[in-house]
């Protein structure tokens, strides 16, 4: 016929007093149709991203469930894995590279250019210095006088080294001999 007045909302009374359409729980007590059991879905919770525990169902009841015997039993326990919360904080991360002090010598260094800050291994220029002067004059004093001192001059084991960038020419360090 219609709704009864007294009854959960969700369920409705036949004629006969048997439930036609039951709602989650049902809360009368008696002899009765059990609730049909959840459907898979309303179990595992397929398809619902926030899962939120059953509505409790108006009326006066205890949160006992009649069973087929007519005495009550415990709802059914549902079990939901937590929902991880979204990090709204994102955490920035700056890498600094530390460059160890460079030890120029008489050959190319590989490093890192602090003018252009490229990778790079240096080009070597060799300039006169105080090495290359006394070994000219060493060799004035010991008789070369012909031109032979100034052979230092061309040695490369006997100047300076200057070490430059490749990329954006910058003098970088400069290795003396004395």
């Amino acid at each position: 016929m219609g709704k009864c007045l007294g009854r959960p909302e969700g369920t409705s009374a036949d004629v006969g007093g048997e439930m036609s359409a039951p709602g989650l729980y049902q809360a009368a007590a008696g002899p009765s149709v059990p609730s049909a059991p959840p459907t898979y879905e309303e179990t595992v919770a397929v398809n619902n991203y926030f899962p939120t525990p059953p509505a409790p169902v108006p009326g006066p009841t205890t949160g006992l469930v009649a069973g087929p015997d007519g005495k009550g039993m415990n709802p059914p326990a549902y079990y939901t894995q937590p929902v991880p919360v979204p990090n709204t904080n994102p955490i920035t991360v700056q890498t600094v590279y530390v460059q160890q002090p460079v030890s120029f010598f008489d050959r190319p260094v590989q490093m890192c250019c602090p003018s252009c800050n490229k990778m790079i291994v240096t080009q070597l220029s060799y300039n006169a210095g105080a090495l290359t002067w006394l070994s000219c004059g060493s060799l004035c004093l010991l008789g070369c006088i012909a031109g032979c001192c100034f052979i230092p001059f061309c040695v490369d084991a006997l100047q300076d080294v200057d070490h430059y960038c490749p990329n954006c020419k910058a003098l970088l360090g400069t290795y003396k001999r004395l």
